[in-house]
């Protein structure tokens, strides 16, 4: 589901004899989402066809979780008194950190210990 952009996205694109940039503001929208290979960032900014333009990027789950890593590494650089973003940084990586946690109703039984067994046929009796 494409959502509105709060703040702002650029993009730039750099190739030895070509450079392409592009920036996706309020009026622009997004997507991101899993998919089975990782995650996939799409923006779009509609308009006339000069006007017109879309972003899409995909990341595999390693890279990904790499990319977290080198932010998390590197985010002392935020400023100290910038506590709106700061906030809303911390509240988004709860969110995925919440979303990513197992379900303990999806445990599998192939996996459990001789004693777990045991004792998940006493409590099924």
């Amino acid at each position: 589901m494409r959502k509105p952009i709060p703040d702002k996205a650029e993009v730039a694109v750099e190739y030895p004899d070509k450079l392409y940039i592009g920036s996706f503001e309020q009026t622009a929208r997004f997507d991101a989402h899993f998919d089975q290979n990782g995650v996939s960032l799409s923006f779009y900014r509609s308009g006339t066809p000069d006007t017109r333009k879309s972003v899409r990027m995909h990341f595999h789950c390693a890279l990904f979780a790499d990319i977290l890593r080198e932010l998390a590494r590197t985010a002392a650089s935020l400023q100290k008194d910038d506590i709106v973003h700061r906030e809303e940084l911390r509240e988004a990586a709860k969110s995925l950190y919440a979303a990513l946690k197992p379900d303990p109703r999806d445990t599998d039984v192939a996996n459990l210990s001789a004693d777990e067994a045991v004792r998940l046929l006493h409590i099924m009796e």
